[in-house]
């Protein structure tokens, strides 16, 4: 099991599980506990943590990202560097790389491949202006949502990987998407990033990489000193304004790049709200590079240098990254004018052959065909005798007329050797397919939407509803076009679906104590529904409304559907004869029965302790449900009581005496001759009783005597 499976980080990172591995990192699931919320932790390697340098750059970097917010860019939460362990915090992605998208996908419709890299170069846009390079922009640094929005994600681990990495097969991943001046070892920038991004763009417009090869070196070598085949050669349905594009954000130079993200984006957007618009700005600085930079490149050998000295190491430690890097620059700028230097002297020498012998040109140009008929190009000087043209399929072309050439492969302008391929597959336009509307009327949506896409057309389909008194709801009202009207490829159609009759409202009103039959025929003319009712015993007569499931003072649609509770008038039961029971049983009995059980009386008796010796409704008798039965219930055989007996003077108690229940009330003598000065004795309060029948304290009661007075 993973050992950081469980553990909690910083008492606040719950690690849940490994969702990703890495050169540097693994990438795992948690959960913040202080915020609550699904989080991505990447935990540097150990090995790689060894390094005070590393993990210094590996912190500074990664607070500096953090710092990023924008919606094309996977959000840093938290950075920690401790003794033991070094991680970063990330939102957590509910998607796929771009990688595994591609290759799930193919090759894209460029609309698609257009959507993507806009919000790419966005994302780049927003960190560049705040001098943070990505420097690795690869498909698999890219997520895509489930919405088709798209995140970069891993800026700021790019440098340290590159520190930390030589050209090794392990690199063959990043080495494909890499910049030249990467590739030289030169401090990449801004424009390195649009040159990986210009890489990417390629990959989705054609399905495959610029450059091919068997090892890291091998690709590194072409970024330096080749020209890739032009997207169009390779899917013609690219437009030309993309392929442009995407050449300047792959220009090995660094002055003809693209100088930002910016500038890239603002073509993007031209491009994007008018596909058809000329790039001619891209088109004269692509066509002032040097003749021999022109041939699209083939994949190159690899070559193996020989020796210990100069072997490219599979793994080396972050301390001999510099030497080894620098190394590898050498190797890699030796070979590469080794190369050039060759391909000039045959450049030269086949040249001079040529015009001392007066031979047949090693290459031809391919002529710009589009616009012709097949005749008329086979007729063509730069053409015949040359180049077979083959046709390899027709569709219509609203900017071509029937019989025209509208594609050709490989595109005008390409150079083709004499003893190569000289064959040129063309497209021509076809006879604009068109069909009329159909009737649809009765049909739904999806039947409506089913038939048309059978017609073949590509038809742009849309829905919209509107409310009709005619027409059920859900089927057709009708269409635009109208039916019988013309539909050719790509039209725009609407079909209009009923909502039924527009419902208006109703204001509420009581129906309580209404016969039923009263209360639907009222609910029913308001434009209501009335649902099955609900029967209840009730004081109220028979077939009367009690309830009602709406309430009065309520404003609902016209059609809701309401309920009434009708009673079905008093239930008759029949009492029962519960004495000599429990009065546990006898409640629950009588309640069964449909009875109401009133508040018990209490008597001593005979009879046992909690046993019914009365009822308040006589046996048998028939009388209303719920009507209420009260039961007198035994005390049991009265007990002797005894009570206290207390006589009280000024607040002061003169005599008390516990005495029987029942026996003479005691009054000692001494309370007889009572007597307070200036005052005259005038009774007990209260009054003395002749038999003790509770606890009592009866308080002398004085009446002052008036000056003068006897």
């Amino acid at each position: 099991m993973d050992q950081y499976i469980g553990k909690m980080l910083d008492n606040r990172y719950e690690i849940l599980e490994l969702i990703g591995r890495g050169g540097m990192a693994n990438v795992y699931k948690a959960k913040c506990h202080r915020l609550n919320r699904l989080v991505a932790v990447k935990i540097l390697k150990s090995d790689l943590a060894d390094s005070a340098e590393f993990r210094r750059r590996f912190r500074d970097e990664s607070l500096a990202v953090a710092q990023l917010s924008h919606a094309n860019i996977v959000s840093v939460y938290d950075v920690s560097s401790s003794d033991d362990l070094d991680y970063i915090v990330m939102e957590l992605i509910d998607g796929i790389t771009l990688k595994q998208y591609m290759e799930r996908r193919g090759k894209m419709d460029w609309r698609e491949a257009l959507h993507f890299i806009i919000q790419i170069m966005r994302g780049l846009s927003h960190a560049h202006s705040r001098g943070i390079v990505h420097r690795d922009i690869k498909p698999q640094n890219i997520m895509v949502l489930r919405d088709g929005s798209v995140k970069v994600a891993d800026f700021g681990i790019a440098c340290l990987a590159n520190a930390s990495q030589t050209l090794t097969q392990e690199a063959l991943g990043s080495v494909h998407y890499i910049s030249p001046e990467q590739a030289r070892g030169d401090r990449p920038d801004a424009r390195s990033d649009i040159y990986s991004a210009g890489v990417v763009l390629y990959e989705m417009l054609t399905g495959r990489l610029p450059f091919e090869g068997d090892s890291a070196v091998s690709v590194a070598i072409q970024h330096l000193s080749s020209i890739p085949l032009a997207p169009r050669d390779l899917n013609p349905d690219v437009p030309e304004a993309l392929e442009l594009i995407t050449m300047k954000a792959m220009n090995p130079k660094l002055d003809k790049r693209y100088p930002s993200a910016e500038a890239m984006l603002e073509d993007l957007e031209k491009f994007r709200k008018d596909p058809s618009v000329d790039m001619e700005h891209i088109r004269s600085q692509l066509a002032e590079q040097p003749a021999e930079e022109k041939e699209p490149t083939q994949p190159l050998p690899v070559v193996k240098p020989a020796g210990r000295g100069s072997r490219i190491q599979e793994e080396e430690s972050p301390e001999n990254t510099r030497e080894a890097h620098k190394r590898m620059i050498v190797i890699i700028s030796a070979f590469a004018a080794a190369l050039l230097l060759v391909f000039l002297i045959f450049q030269i020498i086949g040249r001079g052959m040529n015009k001392n012998n007066n031979q047949e040109p090693e290459y031809y140009t391919v002529p710009q065909l589009t616009g012709y008929t097949v005749e008329e190009a086979r007729a063509l000087d730069t053409v015949n005798g040359i180049f077979t043209i083959h046709v390899s399929g027709s569709r219509y072309d609203a900017d071509y007329r029937p019989g025209e050439i509208i594609e050709q492969n490989p595109a005008a302008d390409l150079t083709r050797s004499r003893n190569g391929n000289l064959v040129i597959d063309v497209v021509i336009c076809a006879e604009e397919e068109a069909e009329t509307m159909p009737d649809m009327s009765g049909k739904n949506y999806q039947e409506a939407r089913a038939q048309l896409i059978n017609l073949g057309l590509g038809l742009d389909i849309h829905q919209d509803e509107e409310f009709s008194d005619d027409v059920p709801a859900g089927q057709i009202i009708r269409t635009t076009p109208g039916v019988g009207e013309t539909l050719k490829k790509g039209t725009y159609v609407l079909l209009i679906c009923s909502k039924g009759p527009e419902s208006k409202p109703v204001q509420m009103i009581s129906f309580l104590d209404q016969s039923v039959e009263d209360a639907v025929r009222q609910a029913e003319s308001m434009g209501l529904k009335v649902g099955q009712h609900v029967y209840e015993y009730s004081d109220k007569p028979d077939g009367t409304v009690i309830k009602q499931s709406i309430e009065p003072t309520a404003t609902v649609e016209e059609g809701t559907t309401i309920v009434f509770t009708v009673s079905r008038g008093l239930r008759v039961v029949e009492v029962g004869s519960y004495i000599g029971s429990t009065i546990e049983s006898a409640s629950a009995a009588a309640q069964n029965a449909g009875l109401s059980v009133g508040a018990s009386i209490y008597e001593y008796s005979s009879e046992p302790e909690g046993t019914v010796i009365n009822q308040s409704l006589e046996p048998k008798l028939n009388v209303a449900e719920g009507t209420v039965i009260t039961f007198t219930v035994s005390k049991g055989p009265e007990q002797d009581q005894y009570f206290t007996v207390s006589y009280e003077v000024d607040g002061i108690v003169q005599w008390s005496q516990r005495v029987k229940k029942g026996a003479d009330t005691p009054f000692p003598d001494f309370l007889s001759t009572l007597t307070k000065e200036g005052y005259t004795f005038a009774g007990w309060s209260p009054q003395i009783s002749p038999t003790v029948t509770a606890d009592v304290t009866y308080v002398a009661q004085w009446t002052p005597i008036e000056e003068g007075g006897n």
